[in-house]
C-alpha cells in the first residue's frame, strides 16, 4: 500500500475511534471474547500461515496461534477494569477524581518473528481501552495479520476500528505517515533498537504517546550452585527458540568456572539431537531464519569469534542442501567479550558459552550492553536470586527459567 493509503486507513479509524471510544468496557470485553473463540476454531489455518510465510516448525506455529489468541483473551478480561483514582488534596472540602480515557487511534507496528502474537499483544489493550487501530503488517509475514483482521470483522467489530495496510520495500514511508500524521496519537512498535529511535524522532513533531519493545542482547547466567541439568534445558530453551529470532533470547550465556566444562558438554549434546528442516517436516524442531540477511550476520559472528580464539563445537555452518536461509544450530565455547556476538544482537541459532569466577565480575558483564530487554540466570540461593535479579539492569528478568513470556507480564 501507499503513503496514501495509510493516510485514508486514519481517517477511517478516526471516524470510527468517534462511536467507539463511547461503547461500554463489557461491549468491547465482549468482542474481543469473540475474537479470542474464533482464533482459537481457527488455530490450525493460522498455524499453516506462520509456518508457510515465517518458516518457523508446525508445532511452535500452532503454540503461537494459542499464545496469540491468550492476549486477546487477557485484554477481553482487562477491559471493564480501566479504574481511576480519588486521591485526598490539601485543599478543604476538595478532591481529585481521575478517569481513564481511550487516547484515540493507534499505529501498530510489529516485527515478523511472531507475526501472530505481536499483533494481538498490542491490538488488544488497544481496542480494550477504546481506541481504534491502524496495523502495519511486517512486510515478510503480510497474510497472517490479514487473516487476524478478518477474523476481527467476523468477531462483529465495526468497520473502521480495526485496519491493517501492508508493505514491503516503502516500509518507511508507511512508518513515516503513521509517525507523523497528528491524527495518530499513539504508537507501538516492536523491533529494533536503531529503528525505534527513527520512529521516537518522527514522532516527536506531534507530540505522541509511545510504547517500544527494542532490541535485546540478554545475558544468562549459570552460577555453580545451579542445578545444571535444568539451566541447561532454560539456556536451549531461551536461545533456541524460533531459531534464536527473538528479542528476548539468550544471547550471551555465562557459566561459572567449575562447571563451565560439564555445561558445555550436557549442552551441546542436547542441541545435537536437534533436526533442522522445512517447517512442515516430520519431526522438524528448528526452520530457516527469515531471509539470507540473517544468515550472513549469524555466520559473521561465528566467524568474529573463531578469529579471536573461540572453538565451534557444533554446527557454525550454513545449510545450503536444505535451502539459502537454513543455519545449522551452533554451540561455540572460548568466548570473550571483545567479540561481536557479545556486543550485538545475534538474532540466530548462535549460542556463545562464556566463562566467568565471580558474581561481581558477571553482573558487570551482564550489564556492558546499550540495551536491557531481558536477562535470565540460575541459582539455589535466595539471597543470591535476589540480589543479582535486582543488580541486572534489564527489564524483564528470568530466575531458574528460560521463558518470561506470557499475556499477562509487562
Amino acid at each position: 500500500m501507499s503513503r496514501e493509503d495509510v493516510a485514508l486507513a486514519i481517517k477511517h479509524a478516526q471516524t470510527a475511534f468517534r462511536s467507539f471510544k463511547t461503547t461500554t468496557a463489557r461491549e468491547r470485553s465482549r468482542l474481543l471474547r469473540r475474537w479470542y473463540e474464533l482464533m482459537l476454531e481457527n488455530s490450525s489455518d493460522l498455524a499453516t500461515l506462520i509456518t508457510w510465510e515465517n518458516g518457523k516448525p508446525l508445532a511452535d506455529a500452532k503454540g503461537e496461534a494459542i499464545y496469540a489468541a491468550n492476549f486477546l483473551e487477557w485484554f477481553s478480561e482487562e477491559a471493564p477494569r480501566t479504574y481511576g483514582d480519588h486521591i485526598p488534596v490539601s485543599t478543604t472540602g476538595s478532591r481529585v477524581i481521575t478517569i481513564r480515557q481511550p487516547v484515540g487511534v493507534c499505529g501498530i507496528i510489529t516485527p515478523w518473528n511472531f507475526p501472530a502474537a505481536m499483533i494481538t499483544r498490542g491490538v488488544g489493550p488497544a481496542l480494550a481501552a477504546g481506541c481504534t487501530v491502524v496495523v502495519k503488517a511486517p512486510g515478510e509475514t503480510p497474510f497472517t495479520a490479514l487473516a487476524l483482521v478478518e477474523l476481527g470483522k467476523q468477531a462483529g467489530f465495526p468497520d473502521g476500528v480495526l485496519n491493517v495496510v501492508t508493505c514491503l520495500e516503502n516500509t518507511p514511508e508507511i512508518g513515516k505517515e503513521l509517525c507523523e500524521n497528528p491524527i495518530v496519537k499513539k504508537i507501538s512498535f516492536t523491533g529494533s533498537t536503531s529503528v525505534g529511535k527513527l520512529l521516537m524522532q518522527q514522532s516527536s513533531g506531534t507530540l505522541k504517546k509511545l510504547n517500544f519493545e527494542l532490541g535485546g542482547n540478554a545475558p544468562f547466567i549459570v552460577f555453580d550452585d545451579a542445578d545444571i541439568d535444568k539451566a541447561v534445558d532454560g539456556a536451549i530453551a531461551s536461545k533456541f527458540r524460533t531459531s534464536g529470532q527473538t528479542c528476548v533470547c539468550a544471547n550471551r550465556i555465562y557459566v561459572q568456572k567449575d562447571i563451565y566444562q560439564a555445561f558445555a558438554d550436557k549442552f551441546a549434546r542436547k542441541v545435537s539431537n536437534f533436526r533442522v528442516s522445512g517447517g512442515f517436516a516430520e519431526g522438524t524442531t528448528h526452520g530457516p531464519l527469515i531471509h539470507k540477511k540473517a544468515v550472513d550476520k549469524a555466520h559473521s559472528h561465528v566467524e568474529d569469534a573463531v578469529a579471536k580464539g573461540a572453538k565451534v563445537i557444533l554446527g557454525g555452518q550454513c545449510m545450503d542442501d536444505l535451502g539459502p536461509n537454513f543455519y545449522g544450530m551452533t554451540v561455540i565455547t572460548g568466548m570473550k567479550k571483545d567479540m561481536k556476538l557479545h556486543q550485538e544482537e545475534t538474532f540466530g541459532p548462535i549460542a556463545g558459552l562464556f566463562e566467568f569466577e565471580t558474581e561481581a565480575e558477571v553482573v558487570e558483564l551482564a550489564n556492558q550492553s546499550e540495551v536491557g530487554l531481558a536477562g535470565y540466570f540460575y541459582s539455589r540461593d535466595i539471597n543470591r536470586i535476589w540480589r543479582v535479579a535486582e543488580a541486572l539492569e534489564v527489564g524483564m528478568v528470568g530466575v531458574n527459567t528460560g521463558l518470561v513470556s506470557d499475556p499477562a507480564v509487562p
